[in-house]
């Protein structure tokens, strides 16, 4: 079995010094080297990437009727959904060929080192240093082993952190699966493969999803976390349900030595514009200041 192969069954949520032959000698990420293409599938792009990873590396259980787990299964590629400075997601199906099994995943891929602008990454990987000092100092150095290492992490703390808050009942896309740097999510959308649009895009129902949006806060900052990067062009509206995405900054609160700066710094991105846009229970500082008391701050 290929040493790549061999790293995506051990099944683990953190990354240690046992990572660092991997990281070293495993071409980039990408659809055709995920897809264990020696052997083609008779239509679609790849074979279904979910016996490639082991059940920690798999969304909760249990597993939503609507995810196509079959073995048979293949991957279809239908084209990027979003483009961003450290990943693309790109819309796939996921199907039984001869049968009508088949859904609608979104598939982040965190992209090459050479290609990979971590502009928000000094700050945000605060407390998350490895136990291993070559990759601590090859991180700092933005070496391309070192972003090669800061790509998996950011790829496995957004998985981790989808797989928490679906657990909390926060509203987040289903996490599927990680295989490597890739991610994969239940597509938020039509089921013709239409996204649902951002929160900046929405002009009615804000009242109501000014409150979606308080609740979700108040669950995180219970759980000590904050989102990290939370604006109108990270939510989704989904048939008037909000939809929290772009996880991988996530921040715990407590530990980070200035984790208040980040409730903070979400409370005045969203209710900014939801001010803006006339809703007259948004306020910045009140918002904070829950926040702050529900993390167990003091002011």
């Amino acid at each position: 079995m290929p040493k790549h192969s061999q790293h995506r069954r051990r099944g683990k949520h953190a990354l240690d010094a046992d990572d660092l032959e991997w990281l070293e000698n495993t071409p980039e990420t990408a659809p055709g080297s995920l897809s264990g293409a020696y052997d083609g599938p008779p239509e679609g792009d790849r074979w279904s990437t979910w016996d490639q990873s082991t059940p920690t590396e798999k969304g909760p259980r249990p597993y939503p009727d609507w995810l196509v787990t079959e073995l048979a299964a293949v991957d279809t590629e239908h084209g990027i959904l979003k483009t961003g400075k450290e990943a693309d997601v790109h819309l796939i199906s996921r199907g039984v060929p001869g049968t009508d099994r088949v859904c609608l995943l979104a598939a982040k891929r965190y992209r090459s080192s050479e290609h990979r602008l971590f502009h928000r990454d000094a700050g945000y990987l605060e407390g998350r240093r490895t136990r291993d000092d070559r990759m601590n100092r090859a991180m700092a150095g933005r070496t391309a082993f070192g972003k090669q290492v800061i790509a998996a992490q950011w790829a496995v703390a957004e998985f981790s952190a989808l797989c928490r808050l679906w657990e909390l009942g926060v509203p987040v896309p289903y996490p599927v699966q990680i295989v490597g740097t890739e991610i994969l999510q239940e597509f938020v959308g039509t089921a013709g493969g239409y996204a649902a649009p951002r929160l900046a895009q929405v002009s009615e129902g804000l009242g109501d999803l000014w409150e979606q949006l308080v609740a979700a806060m108040v669950t995180l900052a219970r759980e000590g976390l904050a989102h990290g990067d939370l604006s109108a062009y990270n939510l989704l509206v989904h048939d008037g349900r909000l939809v929290v995405i772009d996880l991988p900054q996530i921040v715990d609160v407590i530990a980070h030595p200035v984790g208040p700066a980040f409730l903070d710094r979400d409370a005045r991105n969203v209710a900014t514009w939801f001010a803006a846009k006339g809703v007259a229970a948004a306020d910045a500082d009140a918002l904070a200041a829950l926040l702050r008391k529900e993390a167990g701050l003091l002011p």
